[in-house]
Order: C-alpha cells, then sequence, then structure tokens
C-alpha cells in the first residue's frame, strides 16, 4: 500500500489541490457469529489494514473519486451519484466499487450533512477484498469520516457507524448488521471491543501483547453462502416466534436461555432448534471470551474459539471442509490457543489466536499443511488489534 505521504502526493497531483487524510480499519471477529441481528453480543478488534481517504472540498457540486486500488476514477454530479445511483441500483445493476462512498454521501446527506458543494477524494487500502475483514466498512467509515471533515459537524462514532451501516443496507443493498462499521470506528490499540448489539454500547478487553491475531484466508466462498446466510436469519426468527408465545418478554434470541430450549425447543423443527441453540450459546461464549481477556486467561479463551467453531460447523452448520481443515490444523500447532470459523461463514477465512514468538512457524506450517491436503495456497495475514477511524496528520 502506499504510504500516507504518497497518497497525499497523488491526491494532489491529480486535483492540484492539497488533501486532508483520514484512516478507517477492517476487522474481524474474534468470537460472537451471527449473533448481531439477534440483539447479541460480539466481540470484534480492528485489524492493522486499513482504508485512507484524501479529500478536498470543491464549489462546482461535482463528486470526483480515484481508487487507487482499482485503478478507476469517476467524475459525476452529486444528483448523478447519489439519485440515479440509487434508482439504478434499485433496479437492479451490479454493485459498483463507487457505490460504497456514494452510499455513505446519500446517508450522511439524508441525516442533513451538507454535500451539495461537491469534493474530490482519493482512495486507497489495503484491507484484503472479499475476505471477510470487512474492507467495504472500512471505506464507508474513511469516507464518512472524511466527508465530516469539509462540514462544521462532528457526530459521535456510535453515529458515524449507524450511518455507514444504513448506506450499505439501504443504499448498497447489503444487509449487514452494525458491527463492521462500530468496530471501524470504537476500536482501540490492543483491545478487542465487546459490542452490544441492543444498546449500542460497548466495553474494551484487552488483549495480552505476547499474542497476535492470524487471519487464514482459505479462499473459498461456497456458493450457497448468500442464500443460506438468509435462510439462517429466517430460521433464528422463527425460533424466537416460537419462545415469544411462552415468554412474551423474549423480544430477540439475545433475551432466551439454554433452559428455554429445554422447555420448548420440541416445538422446533430440528434446524430451528440447532440454530437458536448456537446463537443463545454464542452469547454465553462472547461474555466469557472478554472476561478471558481482562484476566490474561489465553487458554480458556482458546477453548471458548474452539466450542464456537464446533457449534457453528454442527448447529449453524455455516462451516465446509476447507474451513474444518484450516481450524483442525492450526489447533495442532504450537503456541495456537484457538481457531474458529470467522464471519458469515461457508468459506472465507478463519482467526486464531497465537503466541508471538511462534506465528512464522505457525504461518508456514498453516500453509504447507493447508496446500497439502487442499491444492491451494491460503493467504495469511497476522495483526495486532488496531485504533479506530482517526484523521491523519502528515
Amino acid at each position: 500500500m502506499l504510504t500516507h505521504a504518497e497518497i497525499a502526493a497523488l491526491h494532489f497531483a491529480s486535483y492540484n489541490v492539497p488533501g486532508a487524510l483520514y484512516a478507517a480499519p477492517g476487522r474481524v471477529n474474534l468470537i460472537g457469529e451471527h449473533t448481531d441481528y439477534s440483539d447479541g453480543f460480539v466481540l470484534p478488534a480492528a485489524i492493522d489494514f486499513a482504508t485512507v481517504v484524501a479529500i478536498s472540498p470543491r464549489t462546482d457540486g461535482r463528486i470526483l473519486i480515484h481508487s487507487v486500488n482499482y485503478e478507476e476514477r469517476i467524475d459525476k454530479s452529486v444528483h448523478e451519484l447519489l439519485d440515479d445511483g440509487f434508482a439504478s441500483l434499485r433496479a437492479g445493476r451490479k454493485v459498483h466499487w463507487s457505490d460504497y462512498p456514494a452510499g455513505v454521501l446519500w446517508s450522511l446527506r439524508e441525516h442533513g450533512v451538507p454535500v451539495d458543494n461537491g469534493f474530490s477524494m482519493t482512495i486507497a487500502g489495503n484491507v484484503p477484498l472479499e475476505a471477510g475483514l470487512s474492507s467495504s466498512a472500512s471505506v464507508e467509515v474513511a469516507t464518512a469520516l472524511a466527508v465530516l471533515g469539509t462540514t462544521s459537524l462532528d457526530l459521535p462514532p456510535t453515529k458515524i457507524a449507524l450511518l455507514c451501516q444504513r448506506a450499505e443496507n439501504a443504499f448498497v443493498g447489503a444487509n449487514c448488521g452494525i458491527m463492521d462499521q462500530f468496530v471501524s470506528c470504537c476500536g482501540q490499540q490492543d483491545h478487542a471491543v465487546m459490542i452490544d448489539c441492543r444498546w449500542l454500547e460497548y466495553q474494551l478487553a484487552p488483549i495480552p501483547p505476547t499474542v497476535r491475531i492470524v487471519i487464514c484466508n482459505s479462499m473459498v466462498r461456497h456458493t450457497v453462502a448468500g442464500g443460506e446466510y438468509n435462510t439462517r436469519r429466517a430460521e433464528i426468527e422463527q425460533g424466537a416466534d416460537i419462545l415469544r408465545k411462552h415468554r412474551p418478554e423474549i423480544m430477540a434470541l439475545r433475551d432466551a436461555t439454554v433452559a428455554d430450549l429445554a422447555k420448548w425447543g420440541s416445538e422446533m423443527p430440528a434446524n430451528v432448534l440447532k440454530r437458536c441453540r448456537h446463537v443463545i450459546t454464542e452469547n454465553t461464549r462472547v461474555l466469557a471470551a472478554a472476561d478471558a481477556f481482562r484476566s490474561s486467561n489465553l487458554t480458556h479463551f482458546g477453548d471458548l474459539m474452539r466450542q464456537a467453531h464446533i457449534s457453528l460447523r454442527d448447529d449453524f452448520e455455516a462451516s465446509c471442509k476447507e474451513i474444518d481443515i484450516l481450524v483442525d490444523l492450526a489447533n495442532k500447532q504450537p503456541g495456537c490457543f484457538g481457531a474458529r470459523l470467522t464471519g458469515g461463514g461457508f468459506g472465507g477465512c478463519t482467526v486464531n489466536l497465537v503466541a508471538a514468538a511462534n506465528v512464522e512457524a505457525f504461518t508456514e506450517a498453516m500453509r504447507a499443511g493447508y496446500g497439502e491436503a487442499t491444492g491451494i495456497t491460503a493467504e495469511i495475514y497476522t495483526s495486532r488489534a488496531s485504533g479506530g477511524a482517526h484523521a491523519i496528520t502528515l
């Protein structure tokens, strides 16, 4: 990735004006999968891969955006980018990279942020694409911070996260939860962020400095992923509806217990019961995992990661052969405290908590073992938890 100074220089060369720089990180979810849309708990960390945006205001009502990664530029009026873009997406046009910054601009305008004068922007990033590490959220949050920087408005990080989520939900059309944008806004160096997805409150859990987060990309994404995700959401809602008949105070599965499943789970289809069991037990694991970090109990944290993967594999049925190979291989490596599937599932990445001293050997063993078992060369990224979105001073 270009350095901050190089991005600033490229922006000046493109538009002949200096730009203000802003950055927003990607994220990895350490534990708490498929709990966010049930008002539950998640424990992600921002990673030290980020999107950097340079911006300079205009007065002619045009939006000029240069994507360094895609080697493309757009030059449109505010109306063309937002109103015509929204209409064409609703008509079924394929999503383009520019729809993410456009969606943020649309969401900010809906909130009353003045955007009609336009701006020039340069976007560059090193968050791996299509790896489940929230490259889209990092683009959204960096864009929002940059656009707000051209105004006199100062919004709190949680509000920025909500506006970016709305951009992805309502403009782009992706039905994501709040976790990705939230941790990109609120991440803190060397800490995981335990988010209460109902109340949008969060607590920090320190990650011991003796470990690293290692992400293994299986390089596969099975075609069932999109449809199965929607099916899982429907199954969870069906289970919550059944429990609510007995306990009206259950607004979402976050309010239910394993004891509730023992009493009324027989009324659910077998697949619905399994999905609900995953979500309810996963919420419990998230709370325990945050406590494990606070007490520096890495062994317990790793045990919770293993339990979470088994639950994702067997109850939520969101794993696949390649992911299971990565997890099994990781759990055999010296210095690995725990491993599990991270993200929506059916391919994608695993997250591994590894002793810093063992990271190099772990990476070599994972790449070799996975290649031997599958014929696929995994991409492997090592990170520490990073800080959230911020302005850059050169």
